[in-house]
């Protein structure tokens, strides 16, 4: 979809459903106030300097309150793929609380809806798992609160690669410049941003696991049925008049809300180990998660595959990486193509790493996404004569 969509009463539903917000670099540098070419340098110094948010008495998300808990009954929850084993939450930011200090982490889970107060959520091994793993050692659940409905920056700054107990909503604080606004859960310590759509209140189960899947993820293909975590829903706020965002799993939206972090993220890696990087981008053919494009100015032969390895370090997603010069635009597939076409010959410029962690999304892996990885110098070797690269020109052009 290259547009927006709202439906207002979706199977007759009072609550509308909105999806593919974010579908373009460019919508999302409108939404930030800059423009495409300044989204990673923006998204960089937001998470260089995040901004602590202010806690209020309420907001707007507090307006209707459900305690008496009916997912399917009071919010539009869609299926999305004809194989999805039901309705699922694919937008919700989770938010959770280190169980020993407090810090909170915001992330985005997909989220199945089991029952009229329960939900099966994939939890990947990152901050949220954490948290709820010390929870259950400690003999407790885990609070979480689940946000439907946020702005662009909130939903970008869930994707950010930071360490673990770093607090996103400060990094949605830099974007906007001002300290976000977030409200105390009305049934846990959860924070919330006052200002969201829908909140869902409830808490990680200790020790239960439930089946979960198939849904349709970012591959394009679908993440298998197994037991996973479960989530107790305790309540749910809303607005008054609230909508429903939802993300299309594989779509735009969902590619490049996790891309762009991604590639803030590995940008700085990068540099901080090599000023010649200028540039890098996860394509749209890579679904925006495995093929990385890094444009360089080469000063050195092997300065290439250090890169690569650099950049297979910095997000084990990365499977394959493509290094070019500064004159080739990294965001036009058809000019790395050509890159790889006449700088590229692959018994010299070929990297290949047995063995390494990849996605374990992708269909290709090994059990827990063991896999390979390849890179492709397609640089211009430093001791060629000068004529042999030279590119053609129409005189006067």
């Amino acid at each position: 979809l290259d547009k927006a969509v709202l439906f207002p009463r979706p199977d007759g539903h009072d609550m509308p459903v909105v999806a593919n917000l974010l579908a373009s670099r460019k919508w999302i540098g409108d939404c930030l106030g800059v423009s495409e070419d300044g989204l990673i340098t923006r998204y960089q110094d937001a998470v260089q300097n995040p901004l602590p948010w202010v806690e209020v008495e309420d907001g707007p998300v507090q307006a209707v309150v459900h305690s008496d808990v009916d997912i399917n009954g009071q919010l539009p929850v869609p299926t999305h793929n004809e194989l999805d084993s039901g309705p699922y939450i694919a937008a919700g930011l989770m938010i959770s609380r280190n169980p020993t200090n407090g810090v909170q982490n915001v992330s985005i889970h997909r989220c199945q809806i089991s029952g009229k107060d329960r939900i099966g959520v994939l939890l990947l091994p990152r901050h949220t798992w954490t948290y709820s793993r010390m929870a259950e050692e400690a003999g407790h659940a885990l609070e979480v609160a689940i946000v439907i409905g946020v702005d662009p920056a909130s939903l970008l700054a869930s994707q950010a690669i930071v360490p673990m107990d770093f607090d996103e909503m400060e990094i949605v604080g830099a974007l906007h410049g001002a300290p976000v606004e977030m409200v105390k859960c009305k049934t846990n310590n959860v924070r919330v941003p006052a200002h969201a759509e829908i909140v869902l209140e409830g808490r990680v189960l200790p020790g239960v696991a439930e089946p979960e899947g198939p849904f349709g993820e970012f591959p394009q293909y679908y993440g298998r049925r197994a037991n996973r975590h479960v989530v107790q829903v305790d309540a749910i706020t809303h607005r008054k008049d609230a909508i429903f965002h939802t993300i299309i799993g594989g779509g735009m939206e969902h590619l490049l809300l996790g891309g762009l972090p991604r590639e803030a993220t590995i940008l700085e890696s990068l540099q901080r180990h090599d000023p010649g990087v200028l540039d890098v981008h996860l394509s749209r053919g890579g679904i925006c998660r495995y093929h990385l494009v890094v444009k360089i100015d080469k000063k050195q032969e092997g300065q290439a595959k250090n890169i690569m390895m650099g950049a297979f370090a910095a997000h084990y997603d990365i499977k394959q990486v493509v290094v070019v010069d500064r004159d080739v635009n990294i965001h036009d597939g058809e000019s790395v193509e050509w890159a790889i076409a006449t700088r590229f010959q692959a018994d010299q410029d070929l990297l290949v790493v047995n063995n390494t962690q990849g996605s374990k999304l992708d269909p290709t892996t090994m059990e827990d996404g063991v896999g390979a990885k390849m890179g492709l110098d397609a640089t211009i070797p430093l001791a060629a004569d000068e004529f042999t690269f030279t590119v053609i020109k129409v005189p006067g052009a």
